[in-house]
């Protein structure tokens, strides 16, 4: 990406205010993004696929704010509507946003860009609902063989009401027991179980690569292999952005 993972961050950090801002965007931002790219597309029939969650994914974790992705779709479909060659094709991937998110992201770093105010953590994120949507968990890390991890979601259970009052610290015990279950996961996986995930990685990459530059693909590679591992050891994902 033009800017770096540790710029977007920074970016994240100047524009976020309050927790409960950060909240409230964390929780709303698969959803909005998914949202906004049908209503610019103009149909809500649209399914994104594998690749474009991964890129999504891509964003949050190097702190791509929610309002600088939907800026990217904006002026992205602004500019396919409005170039002069028309062709009957639609935009089928969040791939062709990349480089108007990127520059989006990069105003925003640069403050040229308000941000919104977004929603409080109660109203975004209810502690019951995502306190039994975690233990929820809990069964299925124990008869996948993740009873490491299953006691660690265990215990945050227990006391989660605390745990509530700090979602971002949360959110970061969450993604490292995801990580020692990926650790575990991709320990296990056969060759020919690696290469069939890399096969179908090409396969989604290929039509996109000229779109993305080699920190996006690298980005794309990982968010996609990580999903793809979660669904064949039968485990949902543990962030914030997956309990509910």
């Amino acid at each position: 990406m033009g800017a770096n993972a540790q710029e977007m961050s920074d970016a994240r950090e100047k524009t976020s205010g309050a927790p409960e801002n950060w909240a409230g965007n964390y929780f709303n931002y698969f959803t909005e993004v998914e949202e906004h790219f049908q209503k610019a597309r103009g149909t809500s029939l649209f399914l994104m696929s594998p690749l474009d969650w991964a890129l999504v994914e891509g964003w949050k974790n190097t702190g791509v704010p929610l309002e600088a992705v939907l800026r990217g779709i904006d002026d992205s479909f602004e500019k396919y509507r409005s170039r002069k060659k028309k062709t009957a094709q639609q935009v089928n991937s969040l791939s062709y946003c990349a480089q108007a998110v990127t520059k989006a992201a990069e105003e925003m770093l640069n403050n040229r860009v308000p941000r919104k105010v977004a929603p409080t953590a109660e109203e975004s994120l209810p502690n019951e609902q995502l306190r039994a949507a975690l233990e929820s968990r809990i069964p299925e890390l124990d008869a996948n063989g993740f009873s490491t991890q299953a006691a660690a979601v265990r215990r945050i259970v227990a006391e989660f009401a605390a745990h509530h009052q700090n979602l971002e610290e949360l959110e970061q015990q969450l993604s490292a027991i995801e990580e020692k279950i990926l650790a575990q996961a991709r320990a296990a996986q056969t060759e020919e179980q690696l290469l069939a995930a890399r096969r179908d990685l090409d396969n989604e990459l290929r039509p996109h690569r000229g779109r993305l530059s080699a920190a996006e693909l690298a980005m794309l590679e990982k968010s996609f292999l990580d999903r793809r591992l979660f669904d064949r050891i039968g485990v949902r994902r543990l962030s914030l952005f997956f309990l509910l």
